[in-house]
């Protein structure tokens, strides 16, 4: 397994590459190529070739859920390389149109387009990509300081209605050394998300976990957070994206914290 941070809102120390409020990641695993997500704009083009990725040998594109900070890069994919040659993997409910007020943060193509340009696969239960990569699709709500709350709107059924990103999904990997997990934005709580790969894995032992935490206050749901990814003995955690440096600082007491940014490279 190898797997390369090519957006985020950091980037490292001595690695030249560009970063915005964002976050994609790229993936071998099994012969495949993966791309898990496009960030918001062509800096993941910028990126890909600064750190030697030939986009145009992807195998796949997952698609974490429908915001535009982790969908809208597909748009300059669309412009350098065949898409027709790509599956793309996300929760059906992904290319929803949405907004926050006025804004539109949604996808940059609906599903219908999407059908058009490539194979589109929309699974909301576990899609395996492969025997040691699942994409986990609609994660289901175990613990309760982890309960949904509403972010903006979301088009369904010919209305808007409260958006509770039941999109919102991750890829579990299984690995050497047990499992390894990537959240990008973890609207459905970073918990309930490893708990579901443990399931659908079969796999107690966690090697890993990267990816956005959404932890940006340290209150009652980081407490127990943490206290839950303390008893899970995860081996390394790679907090980025959506969490704020207080919580990655009072995380650190607790658990094995890895400084984050584009550059990162993991290999197991």
């Amino acid at each position: 397994m190898l797997v390369k941070i090519v957006v985020d809102n950091n980037t490292l120390v001595d690695q030249f590459y560009k970063g915005e409020p964002a976050a994609s990641f790229y993936i071998e695993i099994d012969d495949l190529r993966i791309l898990f997500d496009t960030g918001f704009s062509d800096i993941v083009l910028y990126n890909a070739e600064k750190m030697g990725i030939d986009l145009t040998k992807l195998t796949h594109i997952v698609l974490s859920h429908g915001h535009n900070d982790h969908t809208n890069g597909l748009k300059y994919l669309d412009e350098v390389i065949d898409l027709s040659k790509i599956t793309i993997i996300s929760h059906a409910g992904c290319f929803h149109p949405r907004k926050a007020g006025s804004q539109s943060i949604g996808a940059p193509f609906t599903e219908a387009e999407l059908f058009e340009k490539t194979e589109y696969i929309p699974s909301d239960t576990p899609y395996f990509l492969s025997d040691h990569c699942v994409f986990l699709g609609e994660i289901p709500q175990k613990h309760s300081f982890e309960q949904r709350s509403p972010f903006g709107k979301v088009m369904r059924e010919g209305e808007w209605q409260d958006d509770y990103l039941t999109d919102d999904s991750a890829i579990a990997l299984k690995t050497s050394k047990g499992l390894f997990l990537i959240s990008s934005c973890s609207h459905s709580g970073i918990c309930n998300a490893l708990d579901y790969a443990k399931e659908v894995c079969k796999e107690d032992h966690v090697a890993g976990v990267l990816g956005g935490f959404h932890l940006l206050d340290v209150n009652e749901r980081f407490v127990q957070t943490v206290n839950h990814l303390e008893s899970c003995q995860v081996d390394q955690i790679y907090p980025c994206h959506c969490i704020s440096l207080l919580a990655k600082a009072k995380m650190m007491d607790k658990l094995p914290v890895h400084e984050v940014g584009v550059g990162l490279t993991i290999e197991i």
